[in-house]
């Protein structure tokens, strides 16, 4: 495969699906071959998967369900979207990817990183991103802009106590110290605009190595 494979993480409100965009539209002013895709969803099983998962109403979800789920949303997109697109040498750029469910389902839910981590193995079958861009910020933070954008739908992981979040930010911070050499980690607390130069000044050393 000759593409290249990116993605980007971070706990909710962080900005990483706002800067992904912004990136995304960059790359295609500038001529590159890129194409911009989700997690879970990015085709329409997975996207289906996903009303299930993000549904508020489904709060009696079990967590080894939602590792699961997740996974499967996963494999599906890889097969219909990404390896196809790879195999084409296009860029992927994924909000979201494996990285989630190490944090969310692995840490966060108790489930262990380990485990999430051999689960998806059997889904993504040792396909993993090229880089990722972990776009770090403190719950509070994140909460808050989640509070203030009034147009950004809210999901069933909005519901949760801020506990969760902490742990989830934590978790990350554990996936960081497994995979160093592919994480690169950026201060989401800065302006936008900020934290845009220095995602994309990241992502051109990445995409010229």
């Amino acid at each position: 495969m000759s593409g290249m494979f990116i993605t980007f993480e971070g706990p909710e409100g962080a900005g990483k699906t706002t800067i992904i965009h912004m990136i995304y539209n960059q790359l295609k002013e500038e001529g590159y071959d890129v194409i911009l895709t989700r997690e879970p969803g990015g085709i329409q099983i997975a996207e289906q998967i996903r009303e299930i998962i993000l549904n508020p109403a489904n709060t009696a979800m079990d967590a080894r369900t939602e590792a699961l789920l997740y996974a499967a949303a996963r494999r599906q997109h890889l097969v219909e979207k990404v390896v196809p697109a790879l195999e084409e040498g296009k860029i992927i750029l994924c909000d979201r990817f494996v990285d989630s469910s190490l944090a969310y389902q692995g840490f966060a839910r108790g489930l262990g990183i380990d485990e999430i981590y051999q689960i998806n193995q059997f889904a993504i079958d040792g396909l993993m991103p090229k880089a990722t861009l972990f776009f770090d910020i403190k719950p509070e933070v994140g909460l808050e802009r989640i509070n203030r954008n009034k147009e950004r739908e809210v999901n069933r992981l909005d519901l949760e106590k801020i506990e969760f979040h902490q742990h989830v930010r934590n978790g990350y911070l554990k996936v960081i110290e497994k995979f160093p050499n592919r994480m690169h980690s950026i201060d989401a607390s800065r302006t936008i605009e900020e934290v845009y130069q220095e995602s994309y000044k990241k992502l051109m050393v990445l995409l010229n190595k």
